[in-house]
């Protein structure tokens, strides 16, 4: 039977996990903004010292890569967000139907919004016992099959074309702002096949994802 407490603690277990998706979308914008400030940097390092045009290319789209994973990643908590809130209204919906009927049916839609929310890995732990709360309660039935889903693995690597549009997206916006000669990306061409060469971009580009990695942290 679904009671007073069980609201409450359901509604605050919501409640806790809404916050930490908003400080979550609000700390992912700050590493979207730094993003784009190292992807200007990048552009400006290259035309101040043209025999580093191409490493800064190679930075840049490499930034754009990560900007373009980040934006995925904020969306996906922002539409976590909106089924967070849906199971809440829901949950203040089945009590006030078990006052009115004194009984309560189990609900579909809670139990497909649940499900997807406990397989998120920023609120895998509170979601667990939110949903623990929902089986006792009767709103939900129990759950089977919490495994992490398909789509949280790392994703294959963005398309050129996505890259290409976010770097045109970020130097006509800071062109436009500035008044200034457009910034150009220059072109990563096909590498020409020298070790030593490709050697020193891997070495490059594993020091950007350090660099991307201690700005996340």
């Amino acid at each position: 039977m679904l009671t007073v407490t069980q609201v409450r603690k359901c509604n605050a277990l919501i409640r806790q996990n809404t916050r930490k998706l908003d400080r979550d979308i609000a700390n992912l914008k700050v590493v979207e903004n730094k993003t784009k400030s190292l992807i200007l940097q990048a552009g400006k390092r290259g035309q101040r010292n043209p025999s580093q045009a191409k490493a800064a290319a190679q930075e840049q789209r490499l930034f754009a890569r990560e900007l373009i994973r980040t934006r995925k990643t904020s969306q996906r908590l922002v539409t976590s967000k909106a089924q967070l809130n849906s199971v809440g209204m829901q949950v203040t919906e089945a009590f006030a139907v078990r006052k009115i009927e004194g009984s309560i049916r189990a609900s579909v839609g809670i139990m497909k919004d649940v499900n997807s929310l406990v397989k998120l890995p920023e609120l895998m732990g509170t979601m667990r016992e939110l949903s623990q709360e929902l089986v006792k309660a009767g709103i939900i039935e129990e759950m089977v099959g919490d495994s992490m889903p398909d789509q949280m693995e790392e994703e294959d690597e963005e398309a050129e074309s996505e890259v290409d549009k976010v770097l045109g997206e970020i130097l006509q916006d800071k062109m436009g702002k500035a008044g200034a000669t457009p910034i150009t990306p220059t072109p990563v061409k096909e590498p020409v096949a020298e070790e030593e060469d490709e050697e020193d971009a891997d070495a490059m580009l594993d020091q950007m994802r350090g660099r991307l990695e201690a700005l996340k942290s």
